[in-house]
């Protein structure tokens, strides 16, 4: 969800390290970053050039569904999606790197005013606590599910499950089991990993130059972006 006015995010981190995608060594120098805030996805946001990945949570895919409490299913991933857009909309947004991912996200604390996204988006049941690297959302995620709030409403699969259960999927009927998708549109080297909104939709054309991978990193490295 791309809006078309400018927004600033401040991050604690030298200069050139962030250009290079990367946050280590942490350092206390102040690096203002302007350009078009986009939401990409319920724990994705871009401004600018920079990747962000919220720290500590893990929000439903996009194209993700989830149980609704007596039955049925919900969009929960678009759901999530336009939830931290609106938490975005509006007030100045503040984030402070912890790291880098493999695919050149820089992992962030962000806050809007003061206020914690990661937070706001776990006590509102729109994402899961990211145990698996984190545990520092547990408790918020424990109230959200007493309340029966969001993703919490009935039994739902985790967004690292259904990453998993789609690449499986994916992989059974893609060459050699590596099932990213390498599509060029234009000037554009866009990557589809099997869970991406579009990914049954995108074709690969090896006379075009188009492509299959079997890792992220491996996009990246030949020169692919991801579509999110």
């Amino acid at each position: 969800m791309k809006r078309t006015q400018k927004r600033q995010a401040k991050y604690s981190a030298i200069m050139a390290t962030l250009l290079c995608l990367s946050v280590s060594p942490l350092d206390a120098e102040t690096l203002t970053i302007n350009g078009p805030l986009s939401v990409l996805d319920g724990d994705t946001l871009s401004i600018g050039p920079v990747q962000i990945r919220l720290f500590g949570i893990d929000a439903p895919e996009a194209g993700q569904t989830c149980s609704l409490l007596g039955g049925g299913e919900w969009a929960c991933g678009r759901a999530a999606t336009r939830f931290l857009d609106e938490l975005t909309k509006n007030g100045e947004l503040d984030c402070v790197p912890d790291s880098a991912d493999p695919y050149g996200r820089i992992i962030s604390f962000c806050s809007v005013d003061g206020k914690d996204l990661g937070g706001m988006l776990i006590e509102a049941g729109m994402a899961w606590a990211f145990v698996e690297y984190s545990d520092i959302f547990v408790k918020q995620e424990r109230v959200a599910r007493d309340a029966g709030l969001g993703v919490f409403q009935a039994p739902s699969q985790t967004p690292w499950e259904y990453r998993a259960d789609a690449w499986e999927r994916a992989a059974e009927s893609s060459p050699d089991r590596c099932p990213i998708k390498g599509n060029i549109n234009g000037n554009a080297r866009i990557y589809h990993t099997p869970w991406s909104p579009n990914y049954q939709q995108t074709k690969i054309d090896p006379g075009k130059g188009e492509r299959w991978f079997c890792d992220e990193s491996d996009a990246l490295a030949a020169g692919w972006v991801a579509r999110r």
